[in-house]
């Protein structure tokens, strides 16, 4: 093996135990507040789906990624490469929409308590359980067509039209029919982006604006409620979707368009692909003081009944 691919496998290695230490990690964070009878968010169901929806980013994108960097590149027939590929894109889309989901519900929790906003802020609650179970089959009824172009690397060696993803092949069926996909695709991403910039950019004005209104407060303490910590997770979680989602539409749209199909390309776009649901869930457990804050005395009187 060249030190080349070595050097790729183990960055791929890395980056995969990484992910899901964090968010098994953050899993059994939330299972801890569940059994010490912590106060859950609003937002804390969105949490949990964004985060299987992360590890099955990870598990069907960073694992078969590092296997095939380190020179195992046969390892899925044409049924796994199309189970593979369809979970992956589900799982990805899911994300995004769990990450749109939880901004513009964060919007909606931290929204002044005026009759404008009132009933949002009453109806809220009701529809989170439903929007994050429409998230998923909306995906997965999306994402059908990965299942015909996705296929093994050693089928269909007469077909030119293919494009290497290093252990898979995908197939082109036109391209028209590639254009329309790919259109419509976009244009959700472009609509669940457009919410998460236009939910982060009124969060930030409730925060300065409540910052301006109690400076008071800050001067006697210098930490920020709950509520505050919790949405700048958010904020700091939406800004690295952003950055990271640009950046690989940027990837896929030369891999698409422009007939680059240079491995190295490919390695890029899946690595920073794997980068946000790698780093989101540190985001989300470094802002969460709940369990020190607020389940400590739950342990400590379970600690003294066990003794």
């Amino acid at each position: 093996m060249a030190p080349r691919d070595l050097a790729i496998g183990m960055v791929f290695l890395v980056e995969t135990l990484a992910g899901i230490l964090g968010n098994s990690s953050l899993l059994l964070h939330y299972l801890i507040l569940y059994f010490t009878g912590c106060k859950f968010r609003l937002t804390d169901l969105i949490l949990k789906h964004l985060t299987v929806a992360n590890v099955l980013v990870i598990l069907s994108k960073g694992v078969p990624q590092t296997m095939a960097a380190l020179g195992m590149k046969h390892f899925l027939d044409d049924t796994g490469c199309k189970l593979v590929f369809y979970v992956h894109r589900v799982s990805r889309d899911v994300s995004i929409g769990s990450t749109c989901l939880l901004s513009v519900f964060q919007a909606i929790t931290i929204s002044p308590t005026c009759s404008r906003w009132m009933g949002l802020k009453v109806k809220a609650p009701k529809y989170v359980g439903p929007s994050t179970i429409l998230c998923w089959i909306l995906n997965m009824m999306l994402n059908v067509m990965v299942l015909v172009h996705v296929t093994g690397k050693w089928q269909n060696n007469n077909i030119t039209r293919k494009m290497d993803y290093d252990y898979c092949s995908a197939i082109s069926h036109g391209k028209i029919t590639d254009l329309l996909y790919i259109a419509l695709l976009l244009f959700r991403d472009v609509v669940f982006v457009g919410l998460m910039l236009w939910a982060s950019s009124f969060m930030v004005f409730i925060l300065y604006r409540h910052k301006q209104q109690v400076q008071y407060i800050h001067a006697l303490s210098h930490r920020s409620s709950p509520g505050s910590r919790a949405t700048q997770s958010i904020l700091v979680l939406v800004s690295t979707f952003v950055l990271l989602c640009s950046l690989s539409s940027i990837l896929q749209f030369c891999l698409a368009f422009f007939s680059i199909h240079k491995m190295w390309l490919v390695k890029a776009s899946a690595l920073i692909a794997g980068c946000f649901p790698t780093v989101s869930p540190y985001i989300l457990m470094s802002y969460d003081s709940r369990l020190p804050t607020h389940c400590l005395p739950w342990i400590i009187a379970a600690k003294s009944s066990v003794l």
